[in-house]
C-alpha cells in the first residue's frame, strides 16, 4: 500500500511539471487564426415616401357616378310620395299572381292573389309592388305597370313591367 501511495505522489508531481505551459499554448493558438469577413454593404440613405394624390378622390368612399355628357340626370322623375299606400305595395311584384279578371260597370278589374292567399281587385291607377308600380292597363290576360326604380347612379327611372295571368297548377285544376 505504501508503494501505491508513493507511486500516486510521483505521478501527481510529474503532471504538475512546467513542460506544458497552458498560458503559452493559449497565447500561441490564436495567432494563426484570421477570419475572412466580407465588408458590409453600403447603406443607402432612407428617403420617405411623399403621398402626392391628396387632390384625387378617395377610392374607399362611395360616390355617385356622373352620367356621360349629353344624358340627362334621370329626367327629373321622382317616386310618388303623396299617395296613400295601398295594400299591394307591401308585397314584392314577384310574389303577386294574377288569377283572373272581373268586369263591373264597363270597367275591367284584375284579381290578384298575394303570397298569404288573399285576393284583391286591381284597376287602372292602383299601385302594387314595392317599386312604386302604378297599373297602366288591365286586360283579360295581363296587368301592365310602370315602376319607378333607382339606377346604379342613384337617379330614378321608369321601367315597364307586365304581370301575366298565372296558369292554374295541378292542385287548382278542376276535378272530374
Amino acid at each position: 500500500m505504501r508503494n501505491f501511495a508513493v507511486l500516486t505522489l510521483v505521478s501527481l508531481l510529474a503532471a504538475c511539471g512546467s513542460g506544458d505551459d497552458p498560458r503559452a499554448f493559449v497565447a500561441g493558438a490564436g495567432k494563426d487564426l484570421r477570419g475572412k469577413v466580407e465588408p458590409l454593404p453600403e447603406v443607402k440613405p432612407y428617403e420617405p415616401f411623399t403621398y402626392a394624390a391628396t387632390d384625387l378622390p378617395d377610392p374607399f368612399k362611395p360616390r355617385k357616378l356622373t352620367p356621360p355628357p349629353g344624358e340627362g340626370k334621370g329626367g327629373g322623375i321622382q317616386p310618388p310620395r303623396d299617395h296613400a299606400k295601398q295594400i299591394l305595395e307591401n308585397y314584392p311584384l314577384e310574389g303577386l299572381k294574377m288569377v283572373g279578371t272581373l268586369q263591373q260597370n264597363k270597367m275591367t278589374f284584375a284579381l290578384v292573389k298575394t303570397p298569404d292567399n288573399n285576393l284583391y281587385r286591381v284597376k287602372q291607377g292602383n299601385y302594387m309592388g314595392q317599386n312604386f308600380g302604378i297599373v297602366t292597363q288591365v286586360t283579360d290576360t295581363e296587368i301592365k305597370l310602370t315602376e319607378i326604380v333607382q339606377d346604379s347612379g342613384g337617379d330614378w327611372t321608369e321601367r315597364a313591367t307586365t304581370l301575366e295571368m298565372s296558369e292554374p297548377s295541378a292542385q287548382q285544376a278542376p276535378k272530374k
